[in-house]
């Protein structure tokens, strides 16, 4: 009897682990941007499992595309995406208290 075959696995020999918990023959993960027929920019949709780009395009394209709402699709490895660690959300996101001319209640509005 042969072993289940599960999407996103490459059939064969049980798997060696890798680093960062992948396994030897799990494909890679990619996130799935689309960009609807009304806006300008892409939003992210979800991840998936693929052996190469085209196959990721594919995929996505049959997975968050099924009623054709969009016009572009995009696939990112995630391997590949760099993001800033939560920890450091201040320094990041915070207004910064000390140049109030960045505020609107630094300027005066006259009234007609």
């Amino acid at each position: 009897m042969s072993p289940a075959v599960t999407p996103g696995t490459i059939p064969g020999p049980p798997a060696e682990p890798m680093a960062r918990g992948r396994e030897k023959n799990e494909w890679p993960l990619w996130e799935v941007f689309v960009r609807s027929k009304a806006g300008l920019d892409h939003k992210h949709c979800g991840s998936l499992h693929a052996a190469d780009p085209q196959m990721a395009i594919q995929l996505a394209r049959d997975v968050y595309t099924r009623r054709q709402e969009g016009t572009s699709v995009w696939v990112v490895r995630s391997d590949q995406i760099t993001a800033s660690d939560p920890g450091d959300k201040p320094s990041y996101f915070d207004p910064m208290e000390d140049k109030v001319y960045r505020h609107p209640t630094f300027y005066a509005l006259d009234h007609m």
